[in-house]
């Protein structure tokens, strides 16, 4: 490693430490020619995953898109923020786990849908209306009654 004060190649490593959510090691360094210490963080180079949509273009995954649909399904509504990046941390985990490098949009929409289903109901619904793209009121009319069918069930 680099010294960033003095450009000098050889350094030792002092201490090593994992991140609280252990993604990631810490390791205060010190130059062997300068004495001066930094830190540096190593983090594993995770493969990019590649999303297939609709039209069949491909394009990166990026948390933050779905973060911002999330939030404006769950908008005025009880859910904080912390839940939203959960949710979508937990679904790139799992999309990470199933060691596939490209993934559908389709899929991903309907494991969010699983889960967020589950969170709230309303927000369900708007991201559903979004992700789904009801062609008419009665496609949606149909959707509610499937929720509310589902719902009886489990009351049984």
């Amino acid at each position: 490693m680099r010294c960033p004060y003095c450009g000098e190649i050889d350094t030792r490593v002092l201490d090593s430490r994992a991140t609280q959510d252990s993604s990631s090691i810490r390791r205060r360094r010190q130059c062997v020619s300068c004495t001066k210490r930094f830190t540096t963080m190593e983090k594993l180079e995770e493969e990019p995953i590649v999303v297939i949509k609709r039209d069949g273009r491909r394009e990166l995954f990026d948390p933050g898109k779905l973060l911002k649909g999330l939030i404006l399904a769950g908008q005025k509504r009880d859910i904080p923020l912390s839940r939203w990046e959960e949710l979508v941390q937990n679904l790139e985990q799992e999309l990470r786990s199933s060691y596939t490098k490209e993934v559908a949009a389709d899929r991903i929409g309907d494991i969010l849908l699983k889960k967020l289903r589950r969170i709230d109901e309303i927000a369900y619904v708007r991201f559903a209306s979004v992700f789904r793209q009801f062609p008419d009121v009665e496609a949606f009319k149909a959707e509610l009654e499937d929720m509310l069918r589902e719902k009886e069930e489990l009351k049984k």
